[in-house]
């Protein structure tokens, strides 16, 4: 083995031990579902089911990946979001920081992660509510399979994804590596993640996550 062999084998280790982690932080914030926080509703979530994997049809064949770009805008055109993007990364818990409550409009994408369009799962998180209003994620698992979500990048083009998957996941049966992990090796994936399910009072959290599973489908400028 060569050095510069040795140095690939040990970027490749680095990273496969980073997803680790961060799978493992993952499945507890998914466990615990994120414990409300100073500001953050104590009424139930607009949204008390996931739809799944709806009858729909035939889903249009997934485009090649593109090159790395930056996350500027995420446009979700049945819902009416159109949100800007901040890097993000691990809170002490090992799980994505989502934005603080004062941004509740704002998406956070996981920045060591995948960007958007690339090859592999793209994370972004986002609020479902706050003690005043609706966030940015409010109505999230309203989400049918056959949805667009548009990705704005700070090369210029759009990434289109087409939604495979709307999901409502209860804590007891959260698994990290199969809600965040790629559904199908080579293709540009993305996962829009918030808290779901309802509000329990005695525990301050909610009792599940939304996570909307989608994949590249096209571009635009």
């Amino acid at each position: 083995m060569t050095a510069a062999d040795g140095e690939r084998s040990s970027g490749r280790l680095l990273t496969v031990l980073a997803w680790a982690l961060l799978l493992l932080g993952l499945w507890l914030w998914g466990r615990e579902v994120s414990d409300v926080r100073p500001g953050e509703s104590t009424a139930a979530t607009g949204v008390v089911a996931g739809v799944g994997r709806a009858d729909v049809g035939p889903l249009p064949p997934a485009a090649e990946p593109l090159r790395g770009a930056l996350p500027r805008r995420v446009d979700i055109p049945e819902l009416g979001v159109q949100a800007p993007v901040v890097a993000r990364g691990l809170d002490a818990r090992g799980a994505i920081d989502p934005p603080p409550y004062d941004q509740a409009g704002v998406v956070g994408w996981f920045a060591a992660g995948v960007r958007p369009g690339a090859a592999g799962a793209a994370l972004m998180v986002g609020h479902v509510d706050t003690e005043t209003r609706p966030a940015v994620f409010y109505k999230l698992s309203t989400l049918e399979a056959g949805g667009t979500i548009r990705i704005a990048r700070d090369d210029g083009e759009i990434a289109e994804f087409t939604v495979d998957d709307v999901a409502v996941v209860p804590r007891e049966r959260f698994d990290a590596r199969q809600a965040y992990g790629v559904r199908e090796p080579g293709r540009a994936e993305l996962r829009l993640i918030t808290c779901g399910g309802t509000f329990d009072r005695a525990t301050r959290s909610y009792t599940a996550n939304v996570i909307v599973s989608a994949y590249l489908t096209g571009t635009g400028a």
